[in-house]
């Protein structure tokens, strides 16, 4: 009795482990059959700190839809694979994906993505991936898609020629915006090709004056996520949105809440077009990796009525959310950030209200790597613009009188720059400076105890012993100042009366209408030179075409912010600098006015030509490096001797040549690689 209850015993215990095995395997069956999500929050989600070895070009994977509309996903890479463990996601219909997450002698993290792994169909669909006609006759063979593409083989080189071709046979410029959008959808590095080296052409096209169009059709044109849209109805969730951002080696975020876009007031979750805008010049600008990229959207509401009554507005339809509960979900993003990308993560504030731009400024600088580009960047711009006039004029800039036509966001930076910049380069004390800087706002021009009021805390430290006066050209009259600079987006507001009068109390007036889009504009350039006898020394924020008159050509330059924030992130990423104080910025506009040269000033420029930018923001890089590492201030070690050469090694590279969809071939022994019985 005893042995068949031991025997029954087995049996069951037989049929037990069977069962759980059977399970097991029919587990893992389904399971390679199914995407496999790998989640960077399972090894690290802080990135660890920078060092000197340079990022190739990185895999990258971009939320995505699929023909019939539905949310599917796409994966990007290339063929260096490098970057950190990653999420993973995968196109429905393709293969499995296998992503092995190892540490590098470098200490950063890398992913590795398994060839055998990755369908042929993944390099057509896949933007980071497809090279068009540019895949060789092996390429195609090997990866199954011989027959899918045309026979013709074309080189980069052709492939941008006919894109550009294409392009311009679009008159309209929201057209022409959204061909560079469907073909950055369509070929990543064909795409930064184009805009890398036709900058002059393309640059109104995809940013300024142009995005601010695309950002008031956006519901209209709207096709794909190219970033994060975060609600305030997420707040508490923040971090788990941004996981499910498929990149984790993020360095730098442009982020905006859509109240101030340029000139054109509150376009809420619209608003998308800017951080992808900026984004986009980042890498074409200067280099930087395009997957460390990550535009984001926070839609508190907008207060703008036609938005809220439009059909196909994308974001959330209620007014805005303010006070406590809007500060607490900034917080909470903030936070959120650095918990998932690490602490020396750049985060570029962009088109907040000017009420929230600057406490959030000062909130937070000291805690985060952040600046803000309608503040510090346009000021950067703007004083590289003076100082070059400086040159032009032959004067220093103690010698002038400044009055701003506005008082916001972008003005205050301007003035608090120039008055650091006379105590770094004059010795003059920075409250002894601020004398010699006047700002008019809506109420008028801004004076100790004016009984209008609304002077805030950022405008008082200009609100100097006067008489109330409320009109510009009123203003002009009494204080004759050498250098007007316009910043708040009233148009034509720089007239014939006001340019003739600093004509006349000037030999060469320095006057800049920096507001955008053009149509913003506070005068043209023709307007500047015409009202003051062609004497003007004129810089704008959008660009005006060449003018010719009283014997002369002039090529206005652009005052655009493109100039200076580019070359600031790849400085900030390249070193870690954790905090990104003012001296950053006015080092750049140093740096970037140092560039202009008598050739440039012979025509009325202030700026280098557009074609250089790249360039451009390389040595901007540069500079920051050198007095980064002086101060201290960089996390990047050792300390490269070559700071130019290490920062160049670090820029992403747009070109097909060296790269292959093919894995690398080598031979083994000949004696090892036979089968045994041909030895």
């Amino acid at each position: 009795m005893l042995k068949e209850i031991k025997l029954l015993f087995v049996i069951l215990v037989t049929n037990i482990f069977c069962t759980m095995f059977t399970v097991i395997f029919i587990t893992d069956y389904i399971n390679l059959e199914k995407p496999k999500f790998f989640h960077s929050s399972d090894l690290c989600d802080a990135r660890p700190p920078l060092t000197m070895t340079p990022k190739p070009n990185d895999v990258t994977v971009r939320p995505g839809f699929t023909e019939s509309g539905s949310t599917s996903s796409v994966v990007d890479s290339s063929v260096k694979s490098k970057s950190p463990s990653a999420t993973t996601m995968q196109r429905q219909g393709s293969k499995p994906r296998l992503v092995i997450p190892v540490r590098s002698k470098s200490d950063q993290h890398d992913r590795f993505v398994a060839p055998s792994q990755l369908s042929g169909m993944d390099y057509l669909r896949d933007p980071k991936l497809f090279k068009g006609m540019a895949f060789t006759l092996e390429e195609r063979q090997a990866l199954g898609i011989h027959g899918l593409l045309p026979p013709r083989i074309k080189s980069l080189e052709e492939q941008a020629d006919n894109s550009l071709r294409n392009l311009r046979r679009f008159e309209d410029p929201l057209n022409r915006y959204m061909y560079m959008v469907d073909l950055l959808d369509r070929n990543e590095r064909l795409f930064y090709k184009l805009l890398s080296e036709n900058t002059d052409e393309l640059m109104p096209i995809v940013y300024t004056p142009t995005v601010g169009l695309a950002c008031q059709k956006f519901g209209l044109a709207f096709k794909r996520p190219q970033g994060l849209f975060i609600t305030i109805h997420d707040k508490g969730h923040v971090y788990e949105i941004l996981k499910n951002w498929p990149e984790t080696d993020v360095r730098a975020i442009c982020v905006t809440d859509g109240e101030r876009i340029l000139g054109l007031g509150d376009l809420g979750a619209q608003g998308m077009g800017i951080p992808v805008g900026k984004l986009a010049l980042y890498t074409a600008l200067a280099g930087i990796q395009p997957h460390q990229t990550l535009p984001i959207t926070l839609d508190v509401g907008t207060n703008r009525q036609e938005l809220l009554d439009d059909v196909d507005y994308i974001g959330l339809k209620h007014k805005r959310v303010t006070g406590d509960d809007y500060d607490a979900f900034i917080d909470e993003f903030m936070e959120a950030v650095v918990k998932r990308y690490g602490q020396n993560t750049l985060i570029q504030f962009e088109d907040f209200g000017n009420h929230n731009a600057f406490r959030f400024l000062e909130k937070y600088r000291n805690q985060y790597c952040t600046f803000n580009d309608d503040i510090q960047g346009t000021a950067s711009v703007a004083v590289a613009g003076v100082m070059a006039a400086l040159k032009a004029t032959n004067t220093k800039l103690s010698d002038h009188t400044f009055l701003f036509q506005g008082a916001g966001e972008a003005s205050i930076g301007i003035a608090n720059l120039i008055a650091m910049a006379m105590e770094k380069r004059e010795g003059i004390p920075f409250e002894e400076a601020k004398k010699k800087i006047w700002l008019k706002d809506s109420r008028g021009l801004i004076v100790k105890d004016r009984p209008e009021g609304g002077i805030s805390e950022h405008k008082a430290p200009f609100a100097h012993p006067h008489k109330t006066m409320k009109e510009l050209n009123e203003i002009v009259k009494e204080l004759k100042p050498s250098v007007l600079i316009g910043a708040a987006a009233v148009p034509k507001v720089f007239t014939e009366e006001i340019l003739r009068d600093m004509a006349t109390f000037n030999e060469k007036p320095i006057i800049f209408a920096l507001s955008n889009p053009t149509s913003k504009a506070e005068c043209t350039a023709e307007e500047a030179y015409t009202h003051t006898d062609g004497r003007a020394v004129f810089a704008s924020g959008s660009p005006f075409p060449v003018f010719e008159g009283f014997g002369k050509r002039y090529e206005p330059g652009q005052g655009n912010n493109a100039y200076i924030f580019p070359g600031v992130g790849l400085g900030v990423i390249a070193t870690g600098i954790y905090h990104i104080s003012d001296k950053v910025f006015l080092t750049s506009a140093e740096a970037l006015a140092e560039l202009v040269t008598d050739e440039d000033l012979a025509v009325g420029r202030l700026y280098p030509p557009l074609s250089e930018i790249r360039e451009i923001s390389v040595k901007i890089a540069v500079k920051i490096a050198e007095e980064a590492y002086e101060e201290g201030s960089a996390s990047t070690y050792p300390e490269p001797k070559d700071k130019e050469q290490f920062i160049r090694s670090t820029l992403y590279n747009y070109n097909y040549s060296g790269s292959t969809a093919l894995p690398t071939q080598y031979a083994w022994p000949s004696d090892v690689s036979k089968p045994r019985d041909e030895n």
